[in-house]
């Protein structure tokens, strides 16, 4: 696989759950409609089917609720609107949009249940990172879900009014051709119901993405804190814990047997040797020095020198990106040479890094036996949850026999 094949494949191929909209609004089918495309409403027949009385009770239905729509709307909204000037008038127009919400989400269940149409709950309100009472007032005051209901219920009155009389009088008077004016009027009903009534498609799965992200982020960011704890404790403390206890032994034996004492501080030497080596390690793990000080194409290089087999880097770089992202950059080529030397049985690899307009693309290949997956087991998972936190894309080609192809893509940000 190529650069140019691997990016297209990161950008339009792989396939990510995340980037599902959320608001996608689909038929599903039901027994009893006659068989119909998840895409379209079922098709219209001539005789009374289950399907056809559930548009009529929908119509029917429509006007007590677009009547009580309008009612809250004339009697909260416009009246919290009016006294806005005044101090209780805001916070009934918050208080009345917060219960908008409610009608809408009572609106989406009724069409789900009559219409068959799925319409996604939008995210809530984040009520808990308001910071208090004044903060959660302008988040209901600016809310759009919440005003896009506002103007379903002020609409929907005349339509009400129709569709029920309508639906009313063809029972008796046009009953031949009322599945016909029912499925018409109830199609009518659903592009109104998914143009007002749905969540923003791009929003909605920006804030999912972005909730997600934010959970990856804090659970990798434990997982270091882990780690970084258990490497102390287990490793330099441990040696540390010695070396005192070996200094004061030779202290009380300076006077008594200096030639015990001196080969007991000798093995403190060597103690203290090996538990500033293992703080080396582990503050290079944190972030390597070669990194800050000299940049990526150094840090990888020395990385890929560290490996079993033999690496050629290649990096074109112009310019360093943001610290976040050069770090980001560097773990990610680092956890997957190691994977090189570990499972790949290569006889060489390569690592080539650089820029294309607004992204930094890295490229690993190996000629080793491939087979490696996202779910194998191999840290590959995590990868690409941490490069999916920060906007970025991690795409594997390793048919089993090899050669595996890894392409990561990330966003480049100017360092500060």
């Amino acid at each position: 696989m190529t650069a140019s094949q691997s990016t297209a494949s990161a950008r339009g191929g792989a396939h990510d759950p995340r980037r599902t909209a959320v608001g996608e609004s689909v038929s599903p089918r039901r027994a009893g409609a006659g068989g119909y495309d998840d895409d379209r409403p079922p098709p219209v027949h001539f005789a009374y089917d289950p399907w056809t009385w559930q548009e009529i009770a929908h119509l029917l239905a429509n006007l007590p609720v677009s009547l009580f729509g309008f009612t809250y709307v004339m009697a909260v909204i416009v009246t919290g609107a009016a006294m806005s000037v005044t101090v209780i008038g805001l916070p009934l127009l918050a208080l009345g949009l917060a219960g908008a919400r409610l009608i809408g989400r009572f609106e989406r269940g009724r069409a789900r249940l009559l219409l068959g149409l799925r319409i996604d709950e939008p995210s809530p309100l984040p009520v808990q990172r308001a910071g208090g009472p004044l903060s959660w007032m302008w988040l209901a005051l600016k809310d759009p879900v919440a005003w896009r209901t506002v103007l379903y219920d002020v609409i929907r009155l005349p339509w009400g009014i129709l569709t029920f009389t309508v639906a009313l009088t063809s029972m008796f008077v046009l009953w031949p051709v009322l599945p016909y004016l029912a499925r018409g009027l109830a199609n009518a009903d659903r592009a109104m119901v998914r143009a007002l009534l749905s969540p923003s498609d791009e929003l909605e799965r920006r804030i999912a993405e972005l909730e997600s992200d934010r959970g990856v982020v804090v659970d990798t960011a434990a997982a270091d804190l882990r780690r970084i704890e258990r490497d102390l404790h287990d490793g330099a403390q441990a040696r540390l814990v010695n070396l005192a206890m070996g200094l004061g032994l030779a202290k009380e034996k300076l006077l008594e047997d200096p030639d015990a004492a001196s080969a007991m501080v000798e093995e403190a030497h060597g103690e203290v040797k090996l538990a500033l080596q293992e703080l080396r390690d582990l503050a290079r793990g944190i972030h390597p020095a070669v990194l800050t000080d000299r940049g990526l194409d150094a840090a990888l290089s020395s990385v890929a020198s560290r490996c079993t087999v033999p690496v050629k880097v290649t990096a074109d770089l112009e310019s360093r990106p943001a610290a976040a992202i050069e770090g980001i950059a560097y773990f990610t080529v680092s956890e997957l040479l190691q994977n090189v030397s570990k499972h790949s049985r290569a006889r060489s690899a390569s690592v080539d890094v650089w820029r294309t307009e607004d992204r930094l693309l890295i490229q690993v290949w190996d000629d080793g036996q491939g087979g490696a997956r996202l779910d194998g087991g191999s840290g590959m998972r995590g990868l690409a949850d941490r490069l999916g936190a920060v906007d970025g894309l991690f795409v594997v080609d390793s048919p089993v026999g090899g050669p595996t192809t890894v392409t990561a893509e990330l966003p480049w940000r100017e360092r500060g």
